[in-house]
């Protein structure tokens, strides 16, 4: 198993070199003079050129590319002049909000959407099938901000029932951490319920048409059983699929909607990195989001072997 891991992690340096090539590039090509930006647009020419040379612009754009690179396996992702912060520990500061949004939106998905996906395919073709399919084709075609906007103003504007905006830490006051999490965990949740109902329907079907849930049947196995004990089981491994496939996606949600409910996570930073044209925060944004991607794509492989013996028996 270690071994393995390892072999992934490796795999993942190209991945993050052409990210960082990609991310490097893009912030060369954006037009703006980043030292003019952190100068002002009051400064003299001899005041640019110094912070051109501090900040190391004057160098060839190859020798600029290398040195980030060996700065980035060190875990130093570059200084924000317009911050005066070093990037990483920046970052891992805004980390934790977009996790919890991100995570608790996960669990609320899948907890409303691998039930709802069992029970359309123990009623396949039936209403309570059809139902379940126009809420999945409802939650599709709902984008995750006007989900949060449509939330906030029935809870928060009719109900009362909930807070607008901000976040709080569990460290401070957990039940206001667990309130302010509500509305936007559930917005980035939309679309992932949408998705794993589908793939949790299809995949059930598949299974209970199989002869092993007849001869379960055949014994007299209550449904619940086989439902559950059997078919559910021999069909985790696609809904594992959607699931890290699509975690990537419930993050950028998560991104979007913490501008719509005003939470401190990645999201907030990279809209005012962007605004400030703040280049190193962005490319260093860049690359810690996808070093997300590829840890979960790692714990998906990972949970496959240790749901399906012979995925274990090829990999290991």
């Amino acid at each position: 198993m270690g071994r393995y891991v390892m072999k992934r992690l490796l795999s993942a340096v190209p991945v993050l070199m052409i990210v960082g090539i990609i991310a490097f590039a893009l912030s060369h090509l954006s037009g703006g003079d980043p030292a003019r930006v952190v100068a002002g647009n009051d400064a003299t020419t001899e005041q640019v050129e110094a912070i051109r040379e501090q900040m190391g612009l004057n160098a060839s754009l190859p020798n600029q590319l290398w040195t980030w690179f060996v700065n980035m396996l060190h875990g130093d992702l570059g200084y924000s002049y317009i911050l005066n912060e070093k990037v990483t520990p920046t970052i891992l500061s805004h980390v934790f909000p977009t996790l919890s949004v991100a995570l608790f939106g996960e669990l609320i998905a899948l907890a409303i959407a691998i039930p709802l996906g069992v029970l359309a395919a123990d009623k396949h073709g039936r209403l309570a099938d059809k139902i379940v399919l126009a809420f999945a084709t409802l939650t599709t075609s709902l984008p995750s901000f006007l989900a949060g906007l449509l939330l906030m103003i029935l809870f928060v504007l009719q109900l009362k029932l909930l807070p607008a905006s901000g976040f709080v830490y569990p460290s401070d006051d957990f039940a206001g951490y667990i309130t302010h999490l509500i509305l936007p965990a559930v917005s980035v949740a939309t679309l992932q319920i949408a998705l794993i109902s589908r793939m949790s329907r299809s995949s059930m079907i598949d299974a209970l048409g199989s002869d092993y849930i007849r001869t379960a049947a055949a014994k007299g196995l209550p449904r619940s059983k086989q439902l559950w004990g059997h078919a559910f089981k021999n069909s985790s491994i696609p809904i594992l699929t959607i699931v890290g496939q699509s975690f990537g996606e419930l993050i950028a949600g998560a991104i979007v909607v913490e501008t719509v409910f005003n939470v401190p996570g990645i999201g907030q930073l990279v809209v005012n990195s962007i605004l400030r044209r703040d280049y190193q925060m962005i490319q260093g944004i860049m690359i810690f989001v996808a070093l997300v991607f590829i840890i979960v794509n790692l714990i998906t492989d990972v949970l496959y072997a240790v749901i399906d013996p012979r995925i274990r028996e090829r990999s290991f």
